[in-house]
């Protein structure tokens, strides 16, 4: 299985409309993947650090998992854009992309 791990930087004074990103970006999200073998979509909002009082280091972590690398590669050649072009409607964080492995 593959994770694509995207990371929302938390910073004062940033914007993140969760409300905007719960109600269309994620559904547009899975409309777009699911057919290219998306399997699953998780968001986090981010609370606290570990540490008491320290802040949490992403506003926003979401978690996309697909059957194979395949599978995401071609769902990206086909929505990646529009997807990509969506972030600046809710936030002005620079998110940080990670894909994986899955091995436990």
């Amino acid at each position: 299985m593959i994770r694509v791990n995207v990371l929302y930087p938390a910073k004062p004074g940033g914007r993140f409309d969760f409300e905007y990103y719960m109600q269309r970006h994620t559904p547009m999200v899975k409309d777009r993947l699911t057919p290219f073998g998306m399997t699953a979509l998780t968001a986090d909002k981010g609370m606290a650090g570990l540490a008491p009082g320290v802040p949490a280091t992403y506003v926003c972590v979401c978690n996309l998992e697909f059957r194979s690398m395949d599978d995401l590669q071609r769902g990206l050649a086909a929505h990646g854009a529009e997807i990509m072009g969506d972030i600046q409607n809710y936030t002005d964080a620079q998110p940080v992309i990670q894909v994986s492995e899955v091995l436990a």
